[in-house]
């Protein structure tokens, strides 16, 4: 019995070892949803992909596409990119998101138009030809137009510098009406002059014949 009582007042006198219990804070769990979230998206949040997806495109994107490429809702994409256009007009970026008919797309800020105009008009960038700028001005302004009245309106054959403007991607032949070839402008076009329709253009149309004129002139 001695040797028994003994034991119990060893046993006694032993610490005790407690179960330890792991207490997960809301924070770790957060952020543990970060993880898996950066892991799907490949991109550390959804601004950060919407960024890289519209950097890479060689085109505007629309929500719906970036909505399929990220895995996200789309109500979520369109949300984060009117933040993301914001943000960057109010930070006085040098770059501007906008939404346009073909979709989102980054451009140059407005407020650094001498500086880009410097920099393609000092050379180092491919210009347009008189010519072809004078072209491409009546096929936006009086698109959809014929070759014929093209050539009525400048005086000279238009066929070579039609070309050039198609090959640019600048102007595109549209369906044949009456078996004739009409050309109009392309989205590239209106990507090009940071427009989202042709609506926007500078008010110049009266300057130029409307169609009909044209037409009785090649009559």
């Amino acid at each position: 019995m001695s040797n028994q009582r003994e034991q119990l007042q060893q046993l006694d006198s032993e610490p005790q070892v407690e179960e330890q219990v792991v207490d997960v804070t809301d924070s770790e769990m957060t952020s543990q949803s970060e993880i898996e979230d950066t892991v799907e998206l490949g991109a550390p949040s959804l601004a950060a992909a919407l960024e890289a997806l519209l950097l890479i495109s060689e085109e505007p994107l629309t929500p719906l596409a970036l909505a399929e490429l990220v895995g996200k809702p789309q109500p979520e994409v369109e949300q984060q990119l009117l933040d993301l256009a914001e943000q960057y007009v109010s930070e006085g970026r040098g770059f501007e998101l906008r939404d346009t008919d073909a979709g989102w797309r980054f451009y140059t800020s407005a407020q650094c138009q001498d500086l880009v105009t410097r920099f393609v008009t000092d050379g180092r960038q491919a210009k347009l030809s008189q010519a072809a700028l004078e072209t491409l001005a009546i096929v936006a302004y009086r698109q959809p137009v014929t070759r014929s009245q093209v050539g009525a309106v400048r005086g000279v054959n238009p066929d070579g510098v039609l070309k050039t403007l198609v090959a640019r991607g600048l102007i595109e032949e549209s369906a044949e009406q009456d078996s004739i070839t009409h050309f109009e402008t392309t989205t590239y076009f209106l990507d090009r002059m940071g427009i989202a329709s042709l609506a926007e253009l500078p008010p110049i149309a009266e300057h130029l014949p409307d169609l009909d004129s044209l037409d009785d002139l090649l009559d």
